[in-house]
């Protein structure tokens, strides 16, 4: 599917080195536990009940019949289940602290705020008895009108304050918008709709709860162990001290266990009625309704440039449904605003309260839709003047954020844009499109971006060598399937200057030191900060240590010109004179040496700004009798800072980049604006791409170096890949057809109405 997994160029140690993954013999063999796969002694079953109304009361419950149901111990509804002992409120999960998908917990009052909403909680000593008694719970209700979808609450919307956890304002503006548009010599305004999306992984998600007097241990599916310490500490009001969560392997995200839901939470409580542990894993229809989403969405967007194509004004505009009690909104218009110069800008978000959950993180969250509408309106731009959509996204690159004014910390996208033309074949693109039969074949491009993130607090990480010279390094990291843990076994071994196979990384449990959620692109930056720091404070105390031992080949050298390799500190302009770290603890009588380090986010008002970019380039085939699209080849480039490794890197930009497949021409989850409930909340009707949909996929590297985001200069990868891919494809489409599409996803329909 794709070309090479070459390391990146320039670097001589284990850093960039394309490894294979630490953990793969345990999955591939089935040694790797998820959350719902811990044996426990004693071990229950709970199983959900939700809401079959998306808003009213409760008006009779009736859970005799599921009492006394063969195998059932007990059901837990809002009679019973006791109170929560405060409020959640939105916090980022990157705060480290408690991260709630909502401001909402169930099972708390007789209250129906979105279908699906739990209000019942069945345990048994099997799955299928829970199952079985899970039907048999009676429940009736008082519906009350509904607003579900953006045509029944469009006259309720209202423009917050802010959005995103209150992180992101409602509004943005700088210069003149609507003077600009005005005086501009060429305009674009157009409107964009989008479909909501739901997250699929393979593991649903799910926990295992347990209490040892009042100790409480959860095996969770999680993006951040200490984001459900924290959340699930303060929902049961206990210190978080008394909580361990353990979280070794995720077995996919991608946003769903960004945030907290309330399935942890709620395992805890029916864990400690019924004295026994309690395993409660979503289903796949409940994936829909209890992990949050990414929301119905209407863009509309007005650009306006001079004659030479240059930006002058950019108007955004975006409309969404929200739950009945959040300001929640993808940040579709941050990255949209600051891709190009352009002087003149303005950036409105308007909230609809809606009976559904809250909307929530979903893999390149806002960037996804954002950037569709701006990169498919520039490419009408590009028409318009009569330019080379590829000249025209040049023309306008800027070595600075037009939204603060401070330099990118590093860009690469000029470089990016080209690499990527040329991987793709870009100089061949024709007008008419080229042929193959019944197909017309089409070429379209797209710029990408997405936010560098960092923590709101110091990240820690421990390392240690043992005395036979092998070393071990911890941080309560997770791995969701990033390959975590051995780009973190490389960044360890470098630091060291040991070989990669004499150091082991830990991570997935809050007992090892503190690192908050993985999400946002921003785990390799933060944890790969963290664990350099650590090991490097490590060497440095071998190091004097050795300078100082009288029975050391290195006593009295200056530390500075004592390097390491192969676990060996020699000096620089003599590698024969020195020692190993196991021969330094041996003589010392030292079983093991440790350090522990501790990196903190640059300031909020640091005199530059951050950002991943790339450029992505597709080509489609598209029969436009039967309105179908073909997807031939994917081609991209990015400048991601310093790669920690090659193939997992890769893998990450080529997954990103088949979703943007997915995003482009399958994924929608249909809402039932009659009942409010998604209609098709299953595999079986919510489309993904599966191998047959693949095409060749090309992902490149522009490197660039970032001195300041982090310790080593990276990025992150997870989300920058599928940015641009769906805005590509569509203006691929139209290249193909000279049909210009606005809605995601796209459809057979869309191609032959």
């Amino acid at each position: 599917m794709t070309t090479t997994t070459q390391r990146p160029k320039g670097h001589d140690g284990p850093i960039g080195r394309p490894l294979d993954r630490v953990d793969g013999h345990a999955k591939v063999t089935g040694g790797a536990r998820y959350a719902a796969e811990v044996p426990l002694p004693g071990l229950t079953h709970a199983v959900l009940v939700g809401a079959r109304v998306a808003h009213g009361r409760i008006t009779s419950l009736d859970t005799t019949e599921a009492e006394r149901a063969d195998g059932v111990v007990a059901v837990l509804t809002h009679q019973n289940l006791g109170k929560i002992a405060t409020q959640p409120r939105l916090l980022p999960s990157l705060a480290g602290s408690v991260a709630p998908g909502e401001t909402f917990f169930p099972m708390q009052s007789d209250e129906i705020h979105y279908a699906g909403q739990h209000v019942a909680l069945v345990v048994a000593d099997t799955y299928e008895r829970a199952l079985h008694a899970s039907h048999l719970v009676r429940i009736t209700y008082a519906e009350e009108p509904s607003v579900t979808v953006i045509d029944q609450g469009r006259d309720q919307a209202y423009e917050p304050e802010a959005i995103f956890a209150g992180f992101v304002p409602g509004r943005s503006e700088r210069g003149d918008v609507a003077t600009a548009l005005d005086g501009a010599a060429v305009t674009v305004d157009r409107t964009f709709t989008f479909a909501a999306n739901h997250h699929n992984p393979i593991e649903t998600s799910a926990t295992t709860a347990y209490w040892e007097g009042d100790r409480l241990t959860l095996h969770d599916a999680t993006q951040g162990v200490t984001a459900t310490q924290h959340t699930v500490a303060a929902l049961l009001g206990i210190p978080h001290t008394r909580i361990r969560v353990i979280g070794h392997y995720t077995g996919g995200s991608f946003g769903a266990k960004a945030m907290v839901w309330h399935h942890p939470a709620l395992a805890a409580f029916a864990a400690r009625a019924v004295g026994r542990p309690v395993r409660l894993a979503l289903t796949r229809e409940q994936m829909f309704f209890g992990c949050g989403h990414r929301e119905e969405q209407e863009q509309r967007i007005a650009l306006g440039a001079d004659a030479e194509g240059r930006l002058v004004a950019l108007r955004h505009h975006k409309l969404s449904p929200t739950s009945p009690f959040d300001h929640w909104a993808e940040p579709s218009l941050g990255v949209a605003g600051q891709m190009y110069a352009c002087p003149n800008y303005e950036g409105v978000y308007r909230l609809i309260h809606a009976h559904t959950m809250t909307p929530t993180f979903m893999r390149c969250p806002g960037e996804a839709t954002g950037l569709f509408a701006l990169e498919t309106a520039m490419d009408e731009l590009a028409e318009r003047l009569g330019l080379d959509p590829l000249e025209l996204r040049l023309r306008n690159c800027s070595d600075t954020d037009p939204a603060s004014g401070r330099p990118w910390s590093s860009s690469g996208l000029r470089e990016c844009l080209r690499q990527g033309a040329d991987r793709i074949g870009w100089a061949r693109r024709s007008a008419p499109p080229a042929e193959d039969g019944d197909w017309l074949i089409g070429l379209g491009m797209s710029a990408s971006a997405y936010p560098v993130y960092g923590p709101y607090n110091p990240q820690r990480a421990r390392a240690r060598v043992y005395a036979d010279g092998t070393a071990v390094v911890q941080a309560a990291v997770t791995d969701i399937g990033t390959g975590v843990l051995t780009a973190m076994t490389q960044v360890a071994a470098e630091a060291l200057g040991l070989p990669v196979e004499r150091c082991r990384f830990e991570g997935g449990d809050t007992d090892l030191p503190n690192v908050a959620a993985a999400v946002g692109s921003s785990g390799a930056g933060m944890v790969s900060a963290a664990v350099h720091t650590a090991a490097s404070a490590l060497r440095e105390q071998f190091v004097a240590r050795a300078v100082a031992d009288e029975g050391s080949p290195l006593h009295g050298a200056d530390p500075a010109d004592v390097v390491v390799r192969d676990g060996r500190m020699v000096l620089r302009g003599s590698p024969g004179t020195g020692e190993g770290y196991a021969e330094l603890l041996q003589r010392q009588f030292l079983p093991d040496l440790e350090a522990t380090g501790s990196w903190g986010p640059p300031p909020q008002d640091a005199p530059y700004a951050s950002m991943t970019f790339g450029a992505q380039f597709a080509e489609v085939a598209v029969d436009p009798v039967l309105g179908l699209v073909r997807v031939r080849r994917l081609a991209g480039a990015f400048a991601p800072g310093r790669v920690l490794n090659a193939k997992t890197a890769r893998s990450q930009l080529m997954g990103g980049m088949i979703w943007g497949l997915g995003q482009a021409l399958l994924e929608a989850t249909h809402m039932e604006p009659g009942t409010g409930r998604w209609a098709n909340a299953s595999l079986g009707e919510y489309l993904v791409p599966v191998n047959a949909d693949a095409p060749d996929v090309d992902v490149d590297f522009v490197e660039v170096a970032d001195t300041v985001v982090n310790p080593l200069g990276v990025k992150g990868v997870g989300e920058v890949g599928q940015a641009g891919v769906a805005p590509a494809i569509a203006n691929a489409i139209h290249h193909a057809t000279g049909r210009r599409v606005r809605k995601l996803p796209i459809t057979i329909e869309d191609i032959i109405a």
